[in-house]
């Protein structure tokens, strides 16, 4: 029997980082927002509660997976190594994935519960997987959305490995199968190879709030399943939102998480009360992220000064009880004409606003770069360099320099390579929105 471990919530803390200060007549206020969760359970559990985490890997099996034969192997492999990496009572199933979608394990219609025995039973399982049939990623989405809704779990999550592009299914069938699962499962995607679609991996990512990451050497996915699955585990809260409450007459522009990575979040918004709105976060461990939050307030005169919003992290309450409040900050404003004071631009603002920047890029060039357009992709990739020198993104630029012969990087001065492999592309691609955090002095 699993000896459980009483789980300890994480303590959450919310710091605004901003220039309060605004010119007569300007009304955008700009914050980073960083919210950190400290102090979990996950470094000492070798077993969560029953009901603690639910689990549904997905495997594409379709035909391409044999073409080399070396992906279905390693698929099988790293699947393998993921179901090792489950915590006593986390509840989980396996699901093959082609032109439609079916349960490997346990093949039951409900979630099996791990222990010895049935991560043994799922690795045997998974020998029996082989190739073939086409690829229609909404019904795997569906199938783990329906296993999941039948968990009683916190931490809903899924694991989706593709190798192809989504051929055998409407891409608006996809979209409305993204919408109906979003806010009911996280989940993290991979493609494996060269042949996937970043747009679709990534997509399916971002509408789910998990990670995007490209594969391409078949060796390394037990690695990284691995590495995933022990992110899964040390999660503790679910369903966390950002809330955002504005005074009468200001307005959000925007929301975007800027790091780990950019995610834009604007259009996640659900009203919670007539001047406050909710925005998704997914599932917490320990670990620290930020916003960037721009608010848009009335107009003042000098010497002014207004709350522009109140920043909460919250978490659904108990039924028939508010949502709970774990942490908050203040964003200001306050007039002034002091020039000094209202030019001066925030550090973590302006190395945010960069990041931001600097993966619209990386995009913009590549798809130039895929249309021909060699002058547009030549300056859009160039001020990619610049900005990944400038503000310390090392891996980024290192990915970048696979792309184009840098010769000032200071200056954003590149050349484009005349040969690129596609792995080299794609993975730019993939980890462009991964930035780093502000150099702190």
């Amino acid at each position: 029997m699993a000896n459980f471990a009483k789980p300890s919530a994480p303590r959450f803390s919310v710091e605004v980082y901003q220039n309060e200060f605004l010119a007569e007549g300007s009304r955008d206020v700009h914050a980073i927002v960083t919210v950190t969760s400290t102090g979990g359970a996950t470094a000492t559990r070798t077993a969560v509660a029953p009901g603690g985490a639910a689990v549904v890997i997905m495997v594409d099996c379709s035909g391409s997976m044999e073409y080399p034969p070396d992906k279905m192997r390693g698929a099988r492999e790293a699947t393998a190594a993921a179901v090792d990496t489950l915590r006593d009572g986390t509840a989980f199933a396996v699901i093959a994935g082609t032109h439609v979608a079916k349960e490997v394990f346990p093949r039951r219609g409900r979630l099996a519960i791990a222990d010895a025995t049935t991560r043994a039973q799922a690795k045997e399982a998974l020998r029996g997987l082989s190739s073939g049939g086409g690829t229609a990623i909404g019904t795997w989405l569906r199938l783990a959305d329906g296993l999941l809704r039948g968990s009683t779990a916190a931490i809903r999550h899924g694991i989706l490995l593709t190798d192809g592009r989504n051929e055998h299914e409407d891409p608006a069938v996809l979209r409305a199968t993204l919408d109906a699962c979003a806010g009911r499962f996280t989940c993290d995607a991979r493609g494996v190879g060269t042949d996937w679609e970043v747009k679709e991996v990534t997509g399916i990512a971002s509408a789910l709030l998990g990670t995007a990451d490209i594969v391409a050497d078949p060796a390394r996915l037990s690695e990284d399943f691995t590495h995933m699955m022990e992110k899964v585990m040390g999660k503790e809260v679910a369903d966390v939102s950002l809330r955002l409450w504005t005074p009468v007459g200001a307005e959000i522009l925007y929301v975007k998480q800027v790091a780990p990575a950019v995610q834009d979040l604007t259009a996640r918004r659900t009203e919670a009360s007539p001047r406050a709105g909710d925005y998704p976060t997914g599932s917490w461990g320990d670990e620290s992220r930020e916003y960037h939050v721009c608010v848009r307030v009335p107009g003042a005169a000098v010497g002014q000064e207004m709350l522009a919003a109140r920043a909460a992290l919250v978490m659904p309450g108990a039924p028939g009880e508010d949502p709970a409040v774990l942490a908050q900050g203040l964003v200001r404003a306050v007039w002034t004409d002091d020039l000094a004071a209202s030019t001066a631009i925030n550090p973590q603002v302006a190395h945010y606003t960069g990041q931001a920047e600097l993966a619209q890029a990386i995009q913009q060039g590549l798809e130039a770069r895929k249309l021909g357009d060699v002058g547009g992709a030549t300056a859009k990739l160039g001020r990619a360099v610049q900005l990944a020198s400038s503000s310390g993104n090392a891996d980024t630029a290192k990915l970048l320099a696979k792309v184009v012969d840098v010769v000032d990087a200071a200056a954003g001065t590149v050349r484009l390579k005349a040969k690129v492999a596609d792995a080299d592309e794609m993975t730019l691609e993939t980890r462009s929105t991964q930035t780093v955090r502000v150099r702190k002095s």
